[in-house]
């Protein structure tokens, strides 16, 4: 549940615990045994993963909140502190499942499989054998253990490291004595025996720590694991932002600890010790069973057990970026229309990289500008831009240097486009730059003419390979005119700009977005319909208007994968909204919104909405507050025919699921569908379907250009 309290007296779920349910969802991916074996062990990975930032970000905020006396609440109605009790409470709840599904399900149905996770107990002398030889070789000479007592002060210990807490007594004054020792980052977690089997480093070394501690008696040595406050804290008004951004990032290494984890069976001297050197209380301490950091799992990806592993999506090549030859070649079919692109299932390399790659190799090409919130570590993008610079291009990169646990890269990859000659932008005071945007300028026959790349996602070869995202590929008079006027504005001044084509913030798109929803709210009766595909609905104004929309009459699918804050079906207020969340092998990432009667346009035939006012937007913005009003995010209105049947069918697709959907309830719990139809493999095989034919366009699409007005159902023609 989202909530403890009753829900029948409130508007809005609980943003935090919002997010808890979503990765309840993917820890349930975890537990499903319809999926591989190792794919689920993946989802493992990735829930510990998603849980370490959100008690780095959102329970430090929290944190941050009750210390500073904060006591009132969101418009959810929790406090900081009652919502602090309930995290835990279900964080508890979490590690339980967490715990059996790996115990009791997955170890031993991966040992029937030949991968065998043991414990240092579970090994055989010639096992032990090996092992101390690995510890012997390459483990010990890079330990370093840090005694605790008068003359050497508690370490720091560094956030998601892991540890060990060791006690030993020294046998002339039988004193007991503490010390850390940390397992190796840079060494594999788990070390490998033959067969495939795999035992935690932590354990290997706790079973030979008399050699670090020669002549002392070695009582034990306890795993454990600090999470540290990692938001940064910015000051606006600093005269050189990235310098303001190195000095927070040293800072953040130093943040404040927030979360201890540790085994049960640690004494409780030591414990304590941990608690009263972290300055910690008791609720902050999380004791598990089992091994700590399940994001370490990751490693045993690498396995060449293709039959334990859900198939990577083939990613296809769209038949009009097959077999270029120029850039010539590319930039003509550019410009006789616009290309969808629909990731994984569309290679990213060989249409967004390449556009970019040839763009930095054309002679013709004169400018390059695109915005980079995050980007691979091995980013062929950051060498077609140098390589343009190098060429003499004129290029404009705005570097987001606040995003998120990215910082560090992108001041890296800055520092190396400004040696280049690239044009560096670093964000602007109070807002940061999330739109996902490229403009290339090329010189023609008759004049200069723009072309542009609008998407969803970070442009990131490597994220692309599983991140769900969509983006279009345009040579529109009116969308270049747009994107001109952007660029000028990030890299410059101005304002009260107005763009034809795009919605943006936060100057345009809140209001643009009421004024959408309004619109169905006219429409004739019956004939309201939107449909609102995302990451995140927080937005209290947004989910008002919604609520307003529902009591209208307007029919409304939200697609939501992760926090949703709007409570759906409740009658009077929502009962015209379904909520579903799409939780897969494919991480749910597009933003695309659709409002049966956008443009108003009255209809010749009386039936009510038409084929022009239907109104699709995609682009980098959820609806939250911070996108909406302290971030440059871009919506693009799309307005080509074969772009709007794709969209259509990616709509059609999400709502149609019922293997990888949840359903929000009224009482804030989600129902998982439960059945066999899958939009990612759906997805993928019309990709596949589309690349073999050598279409564009799907043909089951054909004829339901108005249909989002009745016909998107969960797997229910005739749903009114």
């Amino acid at each position: 549940m989202s909530d403890p309290d009753d829900t029948t007296e409130r508007r809005y779920l609980n943003r935090e615990l919002s997010w808890l349910d979503f990765n309840s969802r993917v820890l349930a991916q975890a537990e499903d045994e319809r999926l591989p074996l190792l794919e689920r062990l993946k989802f493992c990975a990735i829930y510990a993963t998603n849980l370490d930032e959100f008690f780095m970000v959102r329970v430090a905020g929290l944190k941050d909140q009750v210390a500073g006396g904060v006591t009132t609440a969101p418009p959810d109605g929790l406090s900081p502190l009652a919502q602090l009790a309930e995290i835990r409470r279900q964080v508890d709840a979490q590690a339980e499942r967490l715990h059996r599904v790996q115990l009791d399900d997955l170890f031993p149905t991966l040992a029937e499989e030949g991968i065998r996770l043991l414990d240092w107990d579970d090994l055989d002398p010639a096992d032990r054998k090996m092992a101390t030889g690995e510890f012997e070789n390459h483990i010990f000479p890079v330990l370093t253990p840090l005694a605790v007592d008068p003359g050497h002060p508690f370490p720091y210990i560094s956030s998601l490291s892991l540890n060990l807490a060791v006690l030993v007594v020294d046998p002339e004054t039988d004193q007991h004595r503490f010390a850390r020792v940390k397992v190796p980052p840079a060494l594999p977690r788990f070390i490998a025996l033959p067969d495939n089997r795999f035992v935690p480093a932590e354990q290997v070394i706790a079973a030979h720590l008399d050699q670090l501690f020669p002549g002392m008696r070695v009582v034990g040595g306890w795993p454990f694991r600090v999470t540290r406050n990692a938001d940064l804290t910015l000051d606006e008004d600093a005269d050189d932002l990235l310098e303001a951004v190195e000095l927070e990032l040293r800072r953040r290494r130093f943040g404040r600890a927030i979360r201890l984890e540790l085994g049960p069976d640690m004494p409780s001297e030591v414990r304590e010790l941990l608690q009263r050197e972290l300055d910690l209380e008791e609720e902050d301490l999380f004791s598990l069973s089992g091994w700590l950091d399940a994001s370490d799992y990751w490693e045993l990806q690498s396995l060449d057990r293709g039959d334990l592993k859900a198939p990577s999506t083939p990613g296809t090549v769209p038949r009009r970026l097959r077999d270029l030859e120029s850039s010539r070649d590319l930039f003509a079919r550019i410009a006789s229309r616009d290309i969808f692109l629909h990731h994984p299932y569309e290679s990213f390399s060989s249409s967004v990289t390449e556009f970019l790659r040839l763009a930095a190799r054309d002679p013709d090409v004169l400018a390059i500008k695109l915005t980079l919130y995050r980007t691979s570590g091995d980013s062929p993008i950051i060498d077609a831009l140098i390589r343009a610079a190098e060429q003499g291009k004129q290029v404009a990169a705005l570097v987001e240097l606040k995003a998120r646990f990215d910082e560090a890269a992108n001041i890296t990859w800055a520092k190396r486009l400004e040696e280049a000659g690239v044009h560096v932008v670093y964000g602007l005071v109070g807002l940061k730059i999330h739109a996902k945007t490229v403009l290339v300028i090329r010189d023609e026959p008759d004049g200069v003419r723009q072309y542009c790349h609008v998407g969803t996602g970070n442009y990131n070869a490597k994220t692309a390979r599983i991140y769900e995202d969509i983006g279009i590929l345009t040579a529109d008079p009116a969308v270049g005119e747009d994107m001109t006027q952007l660029f000028n504005f990030l890299t410059g001044y101005g304002r009260d700009i107005s763009y034809q084509r795009l919605l943006v913030a936060p100057n345009s798109l809140r209001s643009a977005f009421h004024d959408l929803i309004g619109a169905e709210m006219e429409a004739p009766p019956g004939m309201g319909r939107i449909i609102l595909k995302m990451n995140s609905l927080v937005d209290a104004r947004i989910i008002d208007r919604l609520y307003e929309a529902s009591q209208a009459g307007v029919r409304i699918d939200l697609i939501v994968r992760g926090i949703c804050c709007l409570i759906p079906g409740v009658p009077g207020m929502s009962d015209n909204i379904r909520v579903r969340s799409l939780v897969g092998k494919n991480l749910e990432h597009s933003r695309v919104y659709y409002f049966a009667n956008g443009g108003m346009i009255e209809s010749t035939d009386g039936l009510g909405a038409t084929a022009e006012s239907e109104r699709f937007f995609l682009g980098s913005a959820d609806l939250m507050p911070r996108n909406l009003d302290r971030r440059v995010e871009v919506l693009l209105r799309v307005d080509d025919e074969a772009c709007r049947l794709r969209l259509h069918e990616v709509l059609q697709t999400s709502l149609a699921d019922t293997a990888l959907a949840w359903e929000l309830e009224p009482d804030g719990t989600y129902r998982r569908l439960g059945g066999d139809v899958s939009a990612h493999e759906e997805l993928e095989r019309l990709a596949a379907e589309r690349a073999d034919s050598g279409g564009e366009s799907v043909p089951a699409a054909a004829g339901t250009h108005a249909s989002p007005a009745g016909q998107v159902t969960p797997g229910m023609a005739g749903d009114g």
